[in-house]
């Protein structure tokens, strides 16, 4: 790559290919492989993740919304793509553009049937949500008489998937409620197959379910955190690898006198001769304010800069006394050289915020 001039956030796709084979070298050679790709592919982009996804051949791709449906299928991505919280105002759109709905509630459920029947629709594939303890989104355990005889009403929609979502499959200490969710969802199963008849695809497990409970892995898996480097756990982390890096370069050097302040409302008071650098990206690009006044630190040249004052809009200031660098000189915010999970870390919040907060006026770079 030819050398930094501005602010980038680098997109390494080859990091993605590992993460797939990583994962999915802890599953049986049968279970599907559904990619998450929703909040603009974590914050990279959905277009280029989706393609890579797909030639790697993983079977589907899910999303949070419909529209970010729509621009996977407006850019060519035949997969199947189920759309994880649809909205009643959106029901035609999904139809229109063969979006498999997750459906959750007895709302959505009565316009999704609607809405296919009166576009006439023969067996338009939907997947059934429950909900088993994260209460968040999700028809009840008990909902399966009501579901069927709302579905069998109806040849306008078909049963393809029936899932749910763990809460803290990530936490070791939370192994018994995990394990009773577990259990609750092969419950959930049985009844709904009875009423039914068999259901192609269960889907239970996210990232971490992948790595703590292969043995409910049933039919299909959900990755997004995994795919672009990160699994939730300090002992697999170094064994995936960061999509996506953030990385600026210095614009100005400033010699700091004893007692000056640096930034607004001058938060930051120096105790003695600082070398400061001013950085091209500020809370408008998703570094917010909370990382700022020592909390966070960038690398430069391999060592620490902690950023110092009040994080602006469009710049930061950092702290380079003792560190040999110049003006242009090339940051990480996050990456190889410092995980965005450690940077996220600084603010007490994770790397899924933390990726998924970078503003769309950050150039994107791929590898």
């Amino acid at each position: 790559m030819s050398k930094l001039n501005e602010t980038v956030l680098e997109i390494d796709l080859s990091a993605l290919e590992h993460n797939y084979y990583f994962l999915r070298s802890k599953l049986n050679s049968s279970t599907k492989f559904m990619g998450i790709v929703k909040a603009s592919g974590y914050g990279s982009d959905p277009l280029i993740i989706a393609k890579k996804l797909a030639a790697l051949k993983v079977d589907a791709l899910a999303v949070a919304y419909a529209a970010e449906g729509v621009q996977l299928r407006k850019a060519g991505i035949q997969l199947p793509i189920l759309v994880l919280h649809p909205q009643v105002a959106n029901v035609e759109l999904l139809i229109e553009y063969c979006l498999e709905p997750s459906i959750y509630s007895p709302r959505i459920l009565k316009a999704f049937c609607q809405a296919a029947k009166n576009s006439g629709q023969n067996e338009y594939p939907i997947h059934l949500k429950f909900n088993t303890g994260l209460n968040r989104l999700g028809f009840c355990e008990n909902d399966v008489e009501y579901i069927a005889k709302e579905i069998k009403s109806s040849k306008a929609v078909m049963i393809k998937g029936i899932f749910s979502h763990l809460a803290a499959s990530e936490d070791a200490a939370e192994k018994e409620f995990t394990q009773r969710q577990i259990a609750g969802f092969e419950k959930i199963v049985k009844d709904a197959e009875a009423a039914f008849g068999p259901i192609p695809i269960k889907h239970l497990l996210n990232t971490s379910g992948i790595l703590n409970y292969p043995e409910a892995q049933w039919d299909m898996v959900r990755s997004g955190i995994g795919l672009y480097g990160y699994g939730n756990d300090p002992a697999i982390d170094p064994l995936l690898k960061p999509v996506v890096s953030l990385r600026t370069i210095i614009s100005q050097l400033h010699a700091i006198e004893p007692n000056e302040s640096v930034g607004y409302n001058r938060a930051y008071r120096s105790q003695g001769s600082r070398t400061t650098a001013t950085l091209p990206l500020g809370h408008a690009d998703g570094i917010g304010r909370h990382y700022g006044n020592g909390r966070a630190s960038v690398i430069i040249h391999g060592k620490k800069a902690p950023i110092i004052g009040n994080v602006c809009m469009d710049m930061l200031m950092v702290d380079v006394t003792g560190i040999e660098c110049r003006e242009g000189d090339e940051v990480t915010i996050f990456g190889k050289e410092q995980s965005a999970e450690v940077f996220a870390a600084y603010a007490n919040t994770i790397s899924y915020e933390l990726i998924t907060s970078i503003s769309s006026r950050v150039k994107r770079v791929y590898k």
